[in-house]
């Protein structure tokens, strides 16, 4: 088992918890990370991009010219892939990005993620996160702990931190659920509340 210290707001020891190695101890693995960030991002495409062909192209219902004597090709619309101003051939269409993977890719990468944070020493663990619903108290406490960029997970979403929080840039609030591999690796630390490390195994268990 590994050992981590369980602080409070004041950076003060309170007590102690037993993080299980095969959850926050196993190897690192940077293309498994790459996979699952690459399918995160791709999952989160708008892909609304769009061109008009030339059947959505306004006009073209007139020749534009004469078929002969101009020396020039023949057209029969203005709305042509060939005229400035018509539609364009081939051109993006809206179309979801979004692809499947394994969900026992995601529970180990999501593992890899949450080791590679306790082995580098910024896996912080809270004995409670609470707010008063003030935007600066919270971010003096997180201050007080020494972050300037962090994620925090809660066991369940509470109003009163999710409304501190809020309007820091720098620091996002999610409860469980909302624990992924893109946002542990994009925050400098993780602040993970005593309660909430049971469901984070919970979440990273591969035989569940």
């Amino acid at each position: 088992m590994i050992a981590q210290d369980v602080l409070n707001w004041k950076k003060e020891k309170v007590g102690s918890i037993e993080l299980d190695p095969k959850i926050f101890g196993r190897a690192f693995s940077k293309e498994l990370l790459h996979e699952v960030v690459k399918w995160q991002l791709a999952s989160r495409r708008q892909g609304t991009h769009m061109t008009k062909t030339k059947g959505l192209v306004r006009g073209g219902g007139k020749k534009p010219f004469k078929q002969k004597g101009t020396g020039g090709a023949r057209q029969g619309s203005s709305r042509s892939i060939l005229m400035p101003g018509g539609g364009t051939a081939f051109g993006p269409q809206p179309r979801s990005y979004a692809y499947s993977l394994p969900k026992k890719v995601r529970k180990v990468a999501l593992s890899v993620a949450l080791s590679y944070l306790v082995k580098e020493g910024r896996f912080v663990v809270l004995n409670d996160i609470d707010s008063t619903g003030k935007t600066k108290d919270m971010h003096s406490k997180l201050v007080g702990l020494g972050l300037k960029k962090a994620f925090i997970v809660d066991d369940v979403l509470k109003l009163s931190v999710a409304r501190a929080s809020r309007n820091l840039a720098k620091f996002k609030y999610a409860d469980v659920t909302g624990l992924n591999v893109y946002d542990l690796l994009r925050y400098d630390n993780l602040i993970v509340s005593h309660n909430a490390i049971a469901k984070m195994a919970a979440r990273c268990n591969i035989e569940g």
